[in-house]
């Protein structure tokens, strides 16, 4: 029986990867039997610290980061290009069967939607299966939290990396189960300019919201004049069964290893006014693999750890203070923010 080719790649790459990560271990022992300089290491703060009863406030952890082999680093870059490029190729065709069926009016346009999310959510999550040029480390909600489903809220999650979009879509079915809402994301309407982004969101009827190109850093200037509609498509996704996912930084975080940029409290007044509770996820790790806006295949490559969580509390925030100060603590980030927060505010975020 002949076996297929693009089953013998996908097998070849796993062999590969196996062999050098099993090469990289036994190269890092054999370096410490002979007490050999090892990786140096960095000040990173996590999540899931462990507080005991006697310490009132935490600042920050030391954890050691791996270094990655160039062989390794150069399998890990072509499969981001092959995954890039493979999704560019796929995703018109998975969204063009339920584009076809609306247009000759067999669906409306808010089940058009939702078939579009699934599309783009099946071919992400396959692809990266077929091509995983990442180790991905997932924490989802607990099946109980899964089978009850969810109420209307308002998603919030970091952003540092454009390859973010496609990991939420691939491992959106992983974190949050089966009976979650649908969200519709709010993205900056320039990056319709790209013609796979466009037919991707507005499939999926996520929100445009106007605003000034700038480049990574630089402060957001939003359009005034398109709140109204925007605030109109925020009411009628809640009212047609949708979440709303918004990103606080506004853009894509530039330098996500120096904490995060300052954060907006839009998020709060969308709650405050829809009187929908906000819940959080957190990402971390693609921007080792692309980092910011740089070119396809143009990052060197620094890890291939990704990291994704969902948080099981809902929250209703005082003030948009109180959001911003929660938001630095789902990022993970306590060290850039330089404050302290208290044991009992972060069992609250981590536990629920």
């Amino acid at each position: 029986m002949k076996v297929p080719v693009a089953r013998f790649v996908v097998m070849l790459f796993y062999l590969t990867r196996w062999y050098i990560d099993a090469y990289q271990s036994s190269f890092l022992k054999y370096n410490s039997f002979l007490s050999i300089k090892k990786a140096p290491k960095r000040v990173e703060c996590v999540m899931n610290v462990a507080c005991s009863d006697n310490v009132d406030s935490v600042s920050e952890v030391v954890t050691t980061e791996k270094r990655i082999g160039k062989l390794q680093a150069k399998l890990t870059k072509t499969g981001v290009v092959l995954f890039i490029t493979s999704m560019c190729v796929a995703l018109p065709v998975t969204l063009l069967p339920p584009e076809i069926i609306f247009r000759i009016g067999i669906i409306d346009r808010v089940q058009k939607e939702r078939l579009s999310l699934r599309a783009g959510q099946f071919t992400a999550r396959w692809l990266l299966r077929l091509i995983p040029f990442a180790k991905v480390k997932v924490t989802p909600l607990s099946k109980m939290e899964k089978k009850a489903g969810f109420e209307p809220s308002l998603w919030v999650c970091n952003h540092s990396s454009m390859l973010d979009v496609f990991f939420m879509l691939a491992l959106d079915k992983k974190l949050r189960g089966r009976k979650k809402r649908p969200i519709k994301i709010v993205y900056w309407r320039g990056l319709e300019s790209n013609p796979i982004t466009r037919i991707l969101f507005q499939s999926c009827g996520f929100i445009p919201i106007e605003m000034s190109a700038n480049k990574p850093g630089e402060a957001n200037v939003y359009d005034k004049s398109s709140f109204k509609s925007f605030l109109k498509q925020v009411k009628i996704a809640f009212n047609e069964g949708f979440d709303v996912g918004l990103l606080p930084e506004g853009q894509i975080n530039p330098t996500p290893e120096k904490g995060l940029l300052p954060v907006f409290s839009g998020a709060y007044t969308l709650s405050r006014m829809s009187k929908r509770p906000i819940r959080m996820m957190a990402l971390s790790g693609t921007h080792k693999l692309w980092y910011g806006s740089d070119p396809l295949g143009k990052s060197p490559i620094r890890g291939r750890e990704v990291k994704l969580r969902v948080y099981p509390q809902k929250f209703w925030f005082k003030n948009g203070q109180d959001f911003i100060d929660t938001f630095f603590i789902n990022r993970w980030s306590f060290w850039s923010t330089r404050r302290r927060f208290t044991r009992r505010r972060i069992k609250e975020v981590v536990s629920g």
